[in-house]
């Protein structure tokens, strides 16, 4: 068995040919969410991977083997609760309430800016067709929220960098941006809005 015990979030860093070349490995959320499994990847081999304690494997991530060899990871289809707001009886804020009262119970939530993804639960999906949401049970995949406290960055697409600075570690949490000093956007708080 090989063992893979690198992780190089969505393959950053690495040549597009060579992740083009790269075996894949397809594994559910259940799967990815795990820091020690074993895998059969797309060339038969089988792989253990064992990274930190706390590592989610995100689809898009690249795992390096002991032999050097990469492995692209895919978010494989999954039964999820696909929710979009009701058209006729609500309005898209009714997704903001949903994230709100799942958040609350600490359920895995997929956030995108039309619709939330949530593991199927009967219970859940009652409590959210009685807020004006519809339900749809579909096999898709799911790559819920890390958490405020993940250490495994979410990617929002190539070259998105959230850095402010240079500065090492974790930035203090400041609920005034205006008052950091080395906050390099420039903002504008007219009365039509935030832009950056």
């Amino acid at each position: 068995m090989l063992t893979a015990n690198k992780l190089m979030p969505q393959g950053r860093g690495l040549a597009p040919v060579l992740l083009k070349r790269a075996a894949t490995i397809e594994l559910d959320w259940d799967v990815r969410q795990k820091s020690r499994f074993d895998a059969t990847d797309s060339q038969g081999r089988q792989i253990g991977v064992f990274l930190p304690r706390g590592t989610a494997v995100r689809g898009g991530d690249v795992l390096v083997a002991e032999d050097g060899s990469l492995v692209r990871v895919i978010a494989a289809p999954q039964p999820v609760l696909r929710l979009t707001h009701c058209t006729a009886h609500g309005t898209p804020f009714d997704l903001t309430r949903a994230a709100y009262h799942l958040g609350n119970r600490h359920v895995p939530i997929e956030l995108k800016p039309d619709h939330l993804k949530i593991e199927p639960d009967h219970v859940l999906a009652d409590m959210l067709r009685s807020m004006h949401l519809i339900v749809v049970a579909v096999e898709e995949a799911f790559e819920p929220e890390g958490g405020a406290y993940g250490s495994h960055e979410h990617s929002h697409g190539a070259g998105h960098d959230h850095s402010h600075g240079s500065s090492k570690g974790p930035k203090p949490l400041v609920l005034a941006p205006e008052l950091l000093d080395d906050h390099d956007h420039s903002h504008d708080h007219g009365r039509h809005g935030h832009s950056h």
